[in-house]
């Protein structure tokens, strides 16, 4: 049996595509096809697209393309993808994992490199309730690497970044959580390579637990 590490914080930062919701069969579809239609190899596109917003990882799979080029057809890319739900489900533990934060009053937020409409299919595909605080594609300049979206998510519910734990599946992303100064739990196999703070398989592994405002995340 593996050691349970306990983390205590006062908010939770929550990344959506991989984290709370599994959207790969899309994700592979949609990029695969953008991987046929300028010529690259589907198999090292796969390797840039998880946790970044589109024209990002267009930036660097096409360097020296116009970047009005990559929002351009990054907006085509959000729309085949927000209309193409098959196989999207959540990742076991996720439904029971909200609820938790909810009932507990644990402060949370989405932070996705998803926007709007994609984020609420996506989340409404898979049977899951949107936080109330939700830091979207929109809400943002940079994408993930870049910590802008986790900062941003803290200030919202006003609360210190070092005082935030982030959950997040892919490099982009626990990159972005560690340059925001937060720990990071990484979820599934993805996340394993990129050093997080603790792993787990799913959200199945993770309980939650509040005492006068300070939240003890029990993983493992």
């Amino acid at each position: 049996m593996s050691a349970t590490t306990v983390l205590t914080c006062r908010a939770l930062l929550l990344d959506m595509d991989g984290t709370l919701v599994n959207s790969d069969a899309v994700v592979e579809r949609v990029w695969r096809r953008w991987a046929d239609r300028h010529g690259l190899d589907g198999d090292e596109v796969m390797k840039v697209v998880h946790g970044r917003q589109g024209y990002a990882s267009m930036a660097l799979l096409l360097p020296g393309r116009p970047i009005a080029q990559n929002h351009a057809e990054n907006a085509w890319m959000l729309e085949q993808e927000t209309a193409d739900v098959e196989g999207v489900v959540p990742v076991p533990g996720a439904g029971e994992f909200l609820g938790s934060l909810v009932a507990g009053g644990v402060p949370h937020a989405l932070v996705t490199s998803a926007d709007v409409a994609l984020s609420t299919a996506r989340m409404g595909a898979a049977g899951l309730g949107l936080p109330d605080v939700r830091v979207t594609a929109e809400c943002v300049g940079a994408s993930k690497p870049d910590p802008e979206g986790f900062l941003k998510g803290a200030a919202e519910l006003g609360v210190e970044p070092g005082d935030c734990v982030v959950f997040e599946d892919s490099g982009a992303g626990i990159q972005a959580g560690r340059a925001a100064g937060m720990r990071v739990v990484g979820v599934g196999d993805r996340a394993r390579v990129h050093g997080p703070d603790v792993v787990v398989p799913d959200l199945t592994s993770v309980r939650v637990a509040v005492d006068g405002g300070v939240v003890r995340l029990y993983v493992g």
